[in-house]
């Protein structure tokens, strides 16, 4: 049985583990919206984000990097009455070396936390690796990698103060302190029929019950009264609506945990929706931690991230020089552009680099210099933020206690 959400009819195929695309444009996220029965984020709703916060919208959301979104207007509203809302991520560890398509939603999120003052929670979820690949991973490489995985996630600038990572097998082994998650995943897991689960993420006879069972736990974090105590929140405290900003492959997850909701008397989770992190070779791919040539790493040197983006960038420009002078590059397809719309936030140059690239004027060589520049100083600067992070402060933020924390150790990512 194939999943739902993946579009054989297209060409594209995009499910929580597979995310492939016909086309050298890449995935067509505006079939993928009419399939999954989201709503577009329109210039409108940026609007609001600014007139609501007082703060310029993020380069992800102007760019239409977050594109899709649930409910996005409660959660402005709630915002806009002054009234609590937290956000909930996620992070599946299958390696310690994360790669940067990995950075985007704990990049957003910061912004989020930041912009609204709101407290975060990451889910961890390292027993999907575990349960889903028992052969390769085993219980105790789950949680090194979920471990090695924090130090990468607290480096992109959490708030230590209103930030709680925590991990599906500590919980699961009383290691974190969170005793209303099992009864919760009972809950979600009881108003969820395996019919569900099945049409939904193709799961056969042959998957074990554990993996038919993963989804109820990915969406406990979507109910605040998982977290009473972590929120302060007592018995007769009304629950706490949540923001999922995610890959719009989780999607999935997160339909059914919105239809459960209602059931348990919680409100229902809203999302926003982000587009896939290209692999180098082409937008048809996502970037993946599994297959090297496709992926810069956060332990990649600046000479490894040169040879990889000179090597296998897949390039929009012309086959010669006379060519490319002639007709000028495609931005649309150039993976070294691609990059420079995710991490260069200077919205000026990228529109100048795109004018230049487009006309012919700037050559494929040029251009790839300046991705290189741009991706080797958020490498760099990132493995510097995380040689910052200790165990002890990868223990803190995994630490249980009322929000906002005291007498936490702070963090000081300035220049040295």
């Amino acid at each position: 049985m194939q999943p739902q959400q993946a579009g054989d009819e297209d060409g594209d195929v995009v499910t929580p583990w597979t995310v492939t695309a016909k086309s050298e444009t890449g995935v067509d996220y505006d079939k993928l919206v009419q399939k999954f029965g989201s709503e577009l984020i329109t210039s409108e709703l940026l609007s609001r984000i600014e007139s609501s916060t007082g703060v310029k919208p993020h380069h992800f959301l102007s760019r239409g990097i977050v594109f899709s979104h649930r409910d996005l207007q409660s959660i402005l509203k709630t915002h806009e009455d002054k009234k609590p809302f937290y956000v909930y991520t996620g992070r599946g560890p299958s390696s310690t070396a994360m790669h940067v398509g990995h950075l985007l939603p704990f990049i957003f999120t910061v912004w989020l936390q930041k912009t609204f003052q709101c407290p975060v929670v990451i889910q961890l979820t390292d027993d999907e690796k575990w349960i889903c690949d028992p052969e390769k991973m085993t219980r105790e490489k789950a949680e090194k990698f979920a471990f090695e995985n924090s130090r990468d996630i607290i480096a992109c600038g959490f708030d230590i103060k209103n930030t709680l990572i925590f991990s599906n097998l500590g919980v699961l082994s009383h290691k974190v302190n969170l005793p209303e998650f099992s009864p919760l995943a009972d809950a979600i897991g009881i108003k969820t029929t395996n019919n569900k689960v099945r049409a939904v993420f193709g799961f056969s006879g042959e998957d074990s019950i554990t993996k038919n069972f993963f989804p109820a736990r990915q969406s406990v974090p979507a109910f605040s009264t998982v977290f009473r105590h972590v929120f302060g929140m007592d018995e007769k405290s009304k629950p706490i609506p949540c923001l999922i900003p995610c890959g719009i492959d989780q999607d999935p997850y997160f339909r059914i945990t919105r239809d459960i909701a209602q059931k348990l008397d919680h409100p229902k989770p809203a999302l926003l929706h982000s587009k896939f992190f290209p692999a180098l070779q082409g937008l048809k791919k996502k970037m993946s931690a599994s297959d090297e040539t496709s992926a810069i790493f956060l332990t990649d040197s600046p000479a490894q991230i040169k040879n990889k983006i000179n090597k296998y960038a897949y390039s929009g420009g012309g086959d010669t020089v006379e060519e490319h002078r002639a007709k000028g590059g495609n931005c649309d397809i150039d993976i070294p552009f691609q990059y420079l719309r995710y991490f260069m936030e200077d919205d000026e140059k990228v529109a100048a680099i795109h004018k230049s690239y487009s006309s012919g004027e700037m050559l494929t060589g040029e251009l790839k210099k300046v991705t290189i520049e741009v991706v080797q100083k958020l490498v760099q600067e990132h493995q510097r933020k995380r040689a910052k992070v200790t165990d002890d402060i990868v223990r803190q933020f995994m630490s249980v206690e009322a929000f906002p924390r005291k007498n936490c150790s702070s963090l000081d990512f300035e220049q040295d």
